[in-house]
């Protein structure tokens, strides 16, 4: 009875262990980029009450990207047509990136090269980012200089898009990699914990004998 009560509650050790891993490595994946916005300028966003960067309103962190303007600036609707003077930033990852006019997002026309534009539309816009390069960005500036941009190699640009997408990658599976490992290994633990158990099992019938 001892056995198998211990039994038990190894597994259910095990069984706990695994769903905290499960857990830990949902936890460990980053939560995707906010639609629209620039990446300097995704911790604005973090508070759960935000104020509009005009100073016209403030808005709670559920009401972004709720197709549904509250700032006369639309910095409530940086993903969506909401807002008349709000502007959509496009990522173009192995590209340029660039910034739209709220009126062109979801309007059936592939304007960014990543299609992410016409994320909610009734057409697919394929990614046809290949050119390289980046720019430069302050938060508040709509634009760079074209001095700036001038000085950017083609080349050196090309290749900043390329890491960027690797270590993405590499990210994510170095976090598959890990858990597949440790399910494994709790498997293979749990087996061997299981064959000693029987082989005991069978030395004491064995000795039980008369």
């Amino acid at each position: 009875m001892e056995q198998s009560q211990t039994l038990r509650r190894v597994s259910v050790a095990f069984v706990f262990i695994a769903y905290c891993l499960c857990f830990c490595s949902a936890a460990a994946i980053p939560a995707p980029p906010l639609l629209g916005v620039h990446p300097l300028d995704e911790r604005y966003f973090d508070s759960q009450l935000i104020k509009c960067k005009d100073g016209s309103n403030w808005f709670s962190r559920d009401r972004l990207n709720d197709n549904f303007c509250d700032c006369l600036d639309g910095t409530d609707e940086p993903g969506t047509s909401a807002c008349p003077r709000a502007r959509f930033y496009c990522r173009n990852l192995g590209s340029r990136p660039q910034f739209l006019f709220s009126s062109r997002v979801n309007d059936n026309i592939c304007d960014c090269c990543d299609g992410s534009d016409e994320y909610d539309s009734s057409i697919t816009c394929p990614n046809t980012c290949v050119m390289g390069g980046n720019i430069e960005y302050k938060p508040h500036v709509k634009s760079a200089t074209t001095s700036y941009l001038n000085s950017i190699g083609k080349k050196e640009s090309r290749v900043g898009g390329r890491l960027e997408d690797m270590i993405q990658n590499l990210k994510g599976l170095k976090l598959l990699a890990i858990f597949q490992l440790a399910i494994i290994g709790l498997v293979l633990a749990l087996r061997m914990f299981r064959r000693r158990f029987k082989s005991r099992n069978r030395r004491h019938r064995l000795r039980d004998l008369p």
